[in-house]
């Protein structure tokens, strides 16, 4: 008897300890949003973030998300460009700490879940608790930090031609560095900033794809859960946007 509750009691106190780090690590990625949105437009930058852990892992996974922007001009479309884009998890295998299947929150930005975001204290991601069994590779309840778009709108006065409003979109780009796994840590660099501006457009459309979707690994529309795989903004006429894309080597555990 006395062998049977020392097992129960190890079990129920493993259980609450994988809960508490489930829990502490969602703050955790929260810091980890901030500071992309910090290092993503500064070439040079470089922060390293620690977090504590005994029953999950940190990881990587490269070509999460792939965002086309096009343009309208008059009555034509343009496709400008397109951005793959890696995405940092949080692991805990579903043996230490469930939340059931299926499960899904969405912890920033909680207003909505589109991948396009408006205003100047809006996020450049998006964090939120998953659990989608099974996948290929291996079954999780997951934290994910996912990039996502903001866009900002301004309008300048001109002395000859009126009012020019501008609109900018800004990316970040999660690349993967060397993971040398030697500590539990997440260093982040600002590598490069790309600037592709239009004048005289009217709609701008961004298209949202999964390269790791359904058919393979799982990371498709499913697990993701956007409101809508296209945003389509409609701007007054002859307005000029600006599209921003922040690179940021992504190391786990490089110090």
């Amino acid at each position: 008897m006395l062998l049977v509750t020392m097992v129960f009691a190890n079990t129920f106190l493993d259980t609450r300890l994988a809960e508490n780090e489930f829990n502490a690590n969602k703050q955790f990625l929260l810091t980890t949003g901030l500071q992309i949105d910090d290092i993503a437009w500064t070439i040079g930058r470089t922060q390293t973030i620690r977090y504590s852990s005994r029953f999950g892992t940190m990881a990587f996974q490269s070509a999460a998300l792939n965002y086309t922007f096009e343009v309208r001009i008059g009555s034509a479309w343009k496709t400008l460009f397109s951005n793959i884009t890696g995405m940092i998890m949080f692991n805990m295998p579903v043996e230490a700490f469930s939340m059931g299947n299926n499960y899904f929150d969405r912890i920033s930005p909680t207003s909505n879940g589109s991948f396009l975001q408006q205003g100047s204290t809006a996020p450049v991601n998006h964090v939120f608790g998953v659990t989608n069994l099974p996948m290929a590779e291996g079954n999780y309840t997951r934290l994910v930090v996912a990039p996502t778009i903001r866009v900002l709108n301004s309008t300048i006065a001109g002395p000859q031609q009126g009012a020019t409003r501008y609109y900018k979109f800004y990316l970040p780009v999660l690349e993967p560095g060397t993971h040398l796994y030697r500590s539990q840590s997440i260093t982040m660099t600002g590598s490069d900033i790309t600037k592709i501006a239009e004048s005289g457009v009217n709609q701008v459309k961004i298209t949202l794809t999964f390269p790791n979707g359904d058919e393979s690994l799982g990371f498709g529309s499913n697990f993701f859960k956007f409101d809508h795989s296209t945003e389509i903004v409609n701007l007054p006429g002859n307005s000029v946007v600006e599209f921003y894309v922040g690179s940021v080597i992504v190391t786990l555990g490089k110090v």
